[in-house]
């Protein structure tokens, strides 16, 4: 469900890809340099269509994706995985690591109160076969609801947290995998209490805030959270409000992580795949009654020592 009332302030050859998210931008060469009109409409049309592609963007280093990611906002770092040697916030995502297959849907590091409000992620190594991305309009999820099932998602609360049972999540990870996992990704572990629906802060859409950081609902048992949660993100994945996206080295694709989910599809076996991201600092997410979500606890775990 494209909100068409969000104005494009400048000319942008805009092609969608998918008719509720998503669309291909032609003739614009990605830089730190670009004129303020161009960044501008970028913007516009990120709000648009949620997510925005660009193809043969291969002129892009390490350094020129960090100066142009911050034309459109303020750099953030992972909070628990170092950044790239010699970058500032960059998050290299190899499938030789165990940092590299995010086959599951999710929003990124929603474990925290401000998660980024824009993700900008760049193909460096890209399989010949298979390694697409899916995204989906969480906005367009939450129109889908019907009005009982959108009144309940009002008034829910999550928590969300990094760490989690990786195994029940994927149980066909590496060794390599799940030690990436403990001794990085949850070394230090966040829990967060979203609303289950925010606000957007520039298009004032209502958004649903799920994904598999979302462990539990506020006030009811874990069945019954897997029962509601199965239900509410079945709307999420519902293929009318998703975009695929093949990647060819030197796209880049431009996502408001506010408003959508993605999974990154697992389906290239041992082949490379190497993506580096970028995430701009986002706000804490307002609920429909106006309550702002709140981190509860930070916990960083000690090394073990020898004995």
């Amino acid at each position: 469900m494209t909100d068409n009332s969000i104005a494009t302030p400048a000319p942008l050859d805009a092609r969608p890809v998918a008719a509720r998210i998503g669309a291909e931008i032609a003739g614009v060469r990605l830089s730190g340099d670009l004129p303020e009109a161009t960044i501008e409409a970028i913007n516009a049309a990120l709000l648009r269509h949620k997510v925005i592609f660009f193809r043969d963007q291969t002129h892009l280093s390490d350094d020129e994706q960090e100066r142009f990611s911050t034309r459109l906002g303020d750099l953030v770092p992972h909070p628990t995985q170092a950044p790239r040697a010699g970058t500032t916030s960059i998050l290299e995502l190899d499938s030789r690591t165990g940092s590299g297959r995010a086959d599951a849907w999710h929003t990124d590091v929603t474990f925290v109160a401000a998660y980024p409000k824009i993700s900008i992620l760049r193909g460096v190594t890209i399989p010949p076969v298979g390694g697409d991305t899916v995204w989906s309009n969480t906005a367009a999820a939450y129109e889908s609801l019907p009005t009982d099932l959108k009144r309940l998602a009002d008034s829910l609360w999550a928590l969300h947290t990094n760490a989690y049972d990786y195994a029940a999540l994927k149980p066909r990870a590496t060794a390599e995998e799940r030690r990436y996992f403990d001794e990085v990704f949850s070394a230090t572990a966040y829990e967060t209490e979203h609303p289950v629906v925010r606000v957007h802060p520039e298009t004032g859409e209502r958004t649903l805030i799920l994904g598999s950081f979302a462990q539990r609902f506020i006030g009811y048992s874990r069945g019954d959270f897997q029962h509601l949660y199965g239900l509410l993100q079945s709307y999420v994945q519902r293929v009318e409000n998703t975009v695929r996206w093949r990647w060819r080295e030197g796209d880049v694709a431009i996502w408001d992580n506010r408003a959508t989910q993605h999974y990154a599809v697992n389906d290239y076996g041992d082949q490379t795949r190497v993506v580096r991201r970028t995430t701009l600092e986002g706000d804490v997410p307002v609920s429909v009654d106006g309550r702002r979500s709140v981190t509860v606890k930070k916990t960083t775990r000690q090394p073990a020592t020898a004995a």
